[in-house]
């Protein structure tokens, strides 16, 4: 039996809500109502990416997990053989499920944890480890404030195999961060701390914790938003992603903005409010159109956390030069120096986003920012 033991968890559901416009996958119902609208989950897919990243060292470590999509499957896609610890079912597993494994592969001295998913399952690993061991998130989910996840899952599966092989032995405490998803839905963006974990830490592989825009100069955003109006062009379809940096554009144009949706304007009218992807691809199909995104702040994620509404094809069908950035240097400045990061779970649209973004910061004012994946 090989010494180093990692544990590997998937949250089989994780994100599952995101690009149907549900702002969350917590529920068996918004589950249901995720998959009756032709949701697909990405969880299995993600965690596959971050596994082959093992591949070097997969013969010097030993991967336990549990049964089916909770891990089993994806590590033999993956091409690796898993240790079972434990039976799922696997159509419907939970959050006790998530509890359960963690805590066996704790009492089976399991150097690190990596799990898939998104603040709700760092909260149940939380919950079921606490600071006991090591643990690495595989970004999975719609809402990831918790700066416990690596930047995407590439950068997961390299984060945890330069830990395993004592490349990387820094740790640091790291933020696990939720929000009531019901409250989410309604507009209400309120995160909550709800305790640390500890992560293997590099700057360039993990990502920090979602901090809120303390920064609303009115007369600043609304700067902003004259800038882009005054350049919309007739029968251009624009898709406004969602923030409080994109939301004065609507309000200038006596629209109402979907704070945490995904709105499409045309000729400066609200022509659907709170869109997912089918509806933005069926809206923008043989049309010119624009996406206009601001980055989170203290993450800086442009497309990947937040907005999957606004997904790889739905950029690809827009095309790169006709996405604009807008942001307050406050904002910018909050990043400390970090690019901005993309993780459209598309390698061909990362790459293609990457370089240097103009931002537009004011009436007429821009920098130039660099972005990478």
């Amino acid at each position: 039996m090989n010494e180093i033991k990692l544990g590997f968890i998937v949250n089989p559901i994780a994100g599952i809500g995101g690009r149907v416009g549900l702002k969350g996958s917590d529920g068996k119902q918004i589950q249901q109502k995720a998959l009756s609208l032709g949701a697909e989950p990405t969880s299995p897919t993600r965690s596959i990416e971050a596994l082959k990243q093992l591949k070097p060292i997969i013969s010097e470590i030993e991967i336990l997990t549990y049964s089916g999509s909770m891990g089993e499957e994806e590590i033999i896609s993956a091409g690796f053989i898993p240790t079972v610890i434990g039976d799922v079912n696997n159509k419907e597993t939970s959050a006790v499920d998530t509890i359960n494994a963690a805590q066996e592969m704790v009492r089976l001295d399991v150097d690190l944890i990596l799990f898939a998913g998104g603040d709700g399952t760092a909260r149940d690993i939380y919950d079921a480890v606490g600071d006991s061991v090591p643990v690495i998130g595989i970004p999975t989910g719609v809402k990831i404030h918790s700066a416990v996840f690596a930047i995407n899952p590439s950068k997961a599966g390299e984060l945890a195999r330069k830990f395993l092989m004592g490349e990387l032995t820094a740790l640091r405490e790291a933020e696990v961060m939720d929000l009531d998803e019901e409250s989410y839905r309604k507009g209400l963006v309120e995160s909550h701390l709800f305790g640390y974990l500890k992560i293997p830490y590099e700057p360039n592989l993990t990502q920090t914790s979602k901090s809120p825009n303390r920064y609303r100069d009115s007369d600043i955003l609304q700067a902003i938003a004259l800038d882009v109006i005054d350049r919309m062009p007739k029968g251009v379809l624009y898709v406004i992603g969602p923030g409080t940096t994109t939301r004065p554009i609507l309000d200038e144009l006596g629209l109402s903005k979907t704070l945490i949706g995904v709105d499409v304007i045309l000729g400066k009218k609200l022509i659907k409010s709170d869109v997912n992807e089918k509806e933005i691809l069926n809206l923008i199909q043989n049309r010119k159109a624009k996406i206009i995104v601001t980055p989170i702040g203290g993450q800086g994620f442009l497309f990947g956390r937040g907005n999957p509404q606004i997904s790889a094809s739905v950029i690809q069908e827009v095309g790169k030069e006709n996405i604009e950035v807008v942001s307050t240097i406050d904002k910018i400045i909050s990043l400390k120096g970090r690019p901005l990061l993309v993780d459209t779970g598309d390698e061909y649209i990362d790459e293609l986003l990457c370089g240097y973004q103009k931002i537009i910061t004011g009436y007429k004012d821009r920098i130039v920012y660099p972005i990478r994946s």
